[in-house]
């Protein structure tokens, strides 16, 4: 296996576009799943068919990773691993901070996917005070005003809001103000944050419309006597 590169300084790195970074996650679940079964090379045509794209995207996707793979051999598995964990910054923990102890936020704070991939939950917050002190996965919750404190503590850079969609707007402004500048919003509702903040937001709602026109497309394929349609996001 060839020695890791340097990392590169902010000078030298070229911006991946937002679809090719969307598929990287999808990549290194394929990659730890094979790394796993002892499997060293893959070709971009073996990875395309896992991840369900076109071995040119493939290609073009890792080319942006400095990883162009070898004629007849492949791809390392391994360095391909380490080379998308650190174009995704997966080389060391990001702490993230839930806002909102409800169903949802209670579930995710139990989601053992967030520290398994290195996003460990190391404080959740809620305005209702019937639910300050109640512990989460281990962690106690506290009031939304000892935000800032948490961040602080434990240096948390993400933020998760898992409130109703009424109170997401209030959730983004502590988030912001207590310095977290990434945010994975749960609630069905546009925020207004600053420029400098990065957010992605998780609708499921939408995500269950969408698949109710994937599901309308198969049904018309199968009573016209075609192939059902498929499609993975």
């Amino acid at each position: 296996m060839r020695e890791p590169t340097p990392v590169r300084t902010l000078d030298s790195r070229r911006k991946i576009p937002g679809a090719a970074v969307a598929r990287l996650p999808v990549y290194l679940q394929i990659l730890n799943g094979l790394k796993a079964e002892s499997v060293e090379q893959l070709s971009s045509d073996q990875l395309a068919a896992l991840a369900g794209v076109n071995a040119a995207k493939v290609r073009k996707d890792l080319s942006y990773l400095g990883s162009y793979g070898t004629r007849g051999v492949g791809y390392d598995v391994t360095y391909l691993i380490y080379q998308i964990k650190r174009e995704l910054g997966l080389l060391h923990e990001w702490k993230v901070v839930v806002v909102g102890a409800g169903n949802l936020g209670n579930a995710l704070a139990n989601y053992n996917g967030f520290s398994s991939r290195g996003f460990p939950v190391v404080g959740i917050v809620d305005t209702d005070s019937s639910k300050v002190g109640r512990k989460i996965a281990g962690v106690a919750v506290q009031h939304l005003d000892a935000l800032p404190g948490i961040v602080k503590e434990f240096g948390a850079s993400i933020g998760v809001i898992a409130t109703p969609p009424d109170a997401a707007q209030t959730a983004a402004d502590a988030l912001v103000a207590a310095g977290v500048r990434s945010i994975l919003n749960f609630a069905s509702v546009v925020l207004n944050v600053p420029d400098e903040t990065s957010v992605r937001s998780v609708d499921l709602g939408v995500e269950l419309q969408i698949l109710g026109y994937y599901e309308q497309l198969s049904r018309e394929a199968l009573e016209a006597g075609m192939a059902p349609v498929g499609r993975r996001g």
